[in-house]
């Protein structure tokens, strides 16, 4: 039975030999469980939990069908029996959860980050360091061997199915583009023979697991590389893949090293979804969409318009296991929605280490965070209401215990209601209304517009101090002229800003506030034209790859200079995945950077920095403080002097940068302890 307001999403799949629950697949993400201590237990868990959260079903991470396929030195592969025993406690797991879940095999190519890897030709990517050694046609052959042995072990296994990854730039798609092969044998130079080791591993694949099991291939449909597919040739492999017994094509977009972003915040909703709907018309199997998909309402206009037959969601999977679950009983509003930082999942496993989720830090830890039975209930009073409070507060009130939360403000938020006005976060207004469903849901008692003192907190049990931060203090001589504002002044007060601007600190904040001032107060975040006009993506797919080439330059209603004090790349805090692209945004909008100077004075003039030894003047209207922050602990030292039992979290425990992802988990760890 459909659920009434999303027929389409809980409208099961017919595959034939089986039957999918719902059109959602929960698309595939490494998360460095593979291959930590106990690895297997924890992905037991971790996927157990998705699939009882309602998944349709499931892609485990990338496994290489050979070492030469690793992602890094030792990574999980596939390619023996006893590496299929393993997999068992996952695949029961799932099933015994009442869901499915198909394996990965994924071959690295030239992204393997080791000095074995192997490509099509020996040319290295500009993300790595490791030139990859050019593959002889043998291991090209044995390779296409190795892939329908991990499948048939994948089915020994207990998994439902494989998919396999053609698309992001790996192995195959590197076969599929002239830019990664320059071979002149039978596997290179016409696009014919380019395509010829994506089918043959289709073909093995289905012989070596019969008629029923699932194969899904992750078809690289828009490449948003130069000397990308056409349009043309990715129909043409598209079909081809359909003759090879194919059961489901995942759609692909983007490769790892292409310049234009396809998941952060910054991405509008559901952004690639005009590339799966112009496949529909080609081929007859179902079309997996991908890609800044993470509410229901989205996924079922997704599917009842016909642009897709299923889609994928890989990140809300780990914001909230119970995503669908919520959709189908009609509990949208509790659904904890990825906001697509990547701060805590991508960020992550390119540091090699484990992923989590900025939002539910229980995401990939469901075996260590587990709430301790509760000795007896306290009553506890907590201050502050930002992303640490909040996060501290509704889960101490879930095991039982009795929460106040003081917040001297007269909305919940903190620090999150400057980030949501930032163009490109506006997901942080799901996170608050997340957090405003679970306060009523456990039953904290909320004290806004309150400045609560030490005196006050006397009677309870323990205080958790989440008092977040304060500015921190440039001391630049004339700093009290009336050009100068603080960040807070700019997002929380909104003073008028006028045309020209210095912003003095380039960490999270002074991106934030320029990106802030770099957009006009009316824009459209769903433009979708726009977006892929900024960005240079061809939407009519006449370029090959589907890009132009360059970004355009975008008129800013402001003329920007950023300012920092010491050396090095501007933002080079920012997000491994993810601060390339505030670069290159405010670079679009010809946002100057400054860096290695010193800040001499202000007045009724401007700003006066040396550089170089050499001192100049900025004639701005405005100067922005954003020269970071520091822990507000007044109130916390008041307390501990009176003998008050009591925890410091959040910003008020430490600001190196506005850091909510350690917020929210020190917050979490707390509450499912104290």
């Amino acid at each position: 039975m459909a659920h009434s307001s999303y027929p389409h999403l809980f409208e099961p799949l017919d595959l034939g030999f089986t039957q999918l629950k719902n059109r959602v697949l929960m698309g595939s993400m490494h998360t460095g469980l593979e291959e930590a201590k106990n690895g297997f237990e924890k992905m037991a868990a971790f996927y157990a939990e998705r699939a009882k959260g309602g998944a349709g079903l499931i892609v485990t991470g990338g496994v290489s069908p050979n070492w030469q396929g690793w992602l890094k030195p030792f990574s999980i592969q596939m390619t023996k029996r006893s590496h299929a025993k393993k997999h068992r406690i996952i695949t029961d797991a799932v099933h015994e959860a009442g869901g499915k879940i198909c394996m990965q095999i994924l071959h690295a190519g030239r992204y393997g980050y080791h000095p074995f890897s192997l490509a099509p030709s020996a040319i290295k990517a500009p993300i790595n360091p490791f030139k990859p050694w050019k593959m002889s046609g043998r291991r090209i052959k044995l390779t296409i061997k190795d892939y329908a042995k991990s499948a048939q072990l994948a089915k020994e296994a207990g998994y439902d199915g494989v998919e396999i990854m053609g698309s992001e730039g790996y192995l195959i798609n590197q076969f599929i583009v002239k830019h990664t092969n320059k071979r002149t044998d039978e596997w290179g130079g016409s696009y014919e023979n380019r395509i010829k080791f994506p089918i043959e591993i289709a073909k093995a694949i289905r012989e070596a697991v019969g008629k029923e099991f699932i194969i899904i291939f992750r078809l690289s449909m828009l490449d948003l590389i130069p000397n990308g597919s056409t349009w043309e040739e990715v129909v043409q492999l598209a079909k081809e893949l359909e003759k090879a017994g194919v059961t489901i094509i995942n759609t692909g977009i983007g490769w790892h090293e292409a310049r234009v972003p396809t998941i952060v915040t910054s991405v509008p909703r559901a952004a690639f979804t005009w590339v799966t709907e112009r496949m529909k018309k080609e081929v007859n199997i179902p079309l997996i969409t991908t890609n800044r998909i993470n509410m229901p309402e989205t996924a079922e206009e997704i599917l009842s318009s016909g642009q897709a037959d299923m889609v994928s969601m890989a990140r809300p999977f780990l914001a909230d296991p119970e995503i669908i679950n919520k959709s189908e009983q009609g509990r949208e509003d509790e659904i904890n929605t990825c906001i697509a930082c990547n701060q805590a999942c991508l960020d992550h496993v390119f540091k090699n280490i484990t992923s989590s989720c900025l939002v539910n830090p229980r995401a990939c830890h469901e075996t260590e965070l587990v709430a301790q039975p509760l000795k007896q209930a306290k009553n506890i009073a907590v201050v502050g209401a930002g992303p640490a409070g909040l996060a501290f507060s509704t889960e101490a009130a879930r095991r039982g215990h009795q929460v106040t939360l003081f917040d001297a403000s007269n909305e919940i938020g903190g620090q999150f209601n400057m980030a949501k006005q930032i163009p490109g976060k506006e997901e942080f207004y799901e996170t608050l209304r997340y957090f405003k469903k679970q306060i009523e849901l456990t039953g904290v008692k909320l004290q806004l517009d309150k400045k609560v003192s030490a005196e006050e907190l006397k009677d309870f049990d323990e205080v958790v101090v989440a008092t977040g931060v304060n500015p921190r203090d440039p001391k630049i001589s004339g700093q009290d002229n009336d050009k100068v504002l603080s960040y807070i002044d700019v997002l929380k007060a909104h003073k008028p800003v006028g045309k020209k601007v210095a912003i003095i600190g380039a960490g999270g904040i002074g991106f934030d506030v320029a990106e802030y001032l770099t957009h006009p107060e009316e824009e459209d975040h769903d433009d979708l034209q726009a977006f892929f006009k900024e960005w240079g993506v061809d939407m009519d797919f006449e370029k090959r790859g589907g890009v132009e080439g360059k970004p355009i330059k975008i008129d800013a209603p402001r003329e920007i200079i950023m300012l920092q004090r010491s050396e090095g790349k501007m933002g080079a805090k920012l997000g491994k995945t993810t601060g390339w692209v505030h670069r290159n945004s405010l670079r679009n909008r010809q946002v100057k950077m400054v860096t290695n100077i010193q800040y001499d004075k202000i007045d009724d003039k401007g700003l006066y920095i040396t550089k170089d030894g050499k001192q100049e003047l900025l004639e701005v209207d405005n100067i922005i403080l954003c020269a970071g922050q520091l822990p507000e602990k007044s109130l916390f030292n008041e307390l501990t002097e009176k003998g008050i039992k009591t925890h410091l979290i959040g910003g008020a425990f430490e600001a190196a940068e506005l850091d909510a992802k350690k917020a929210i988990k020190q917050a979490t760890e707390l509450a499912l302890e104290i």
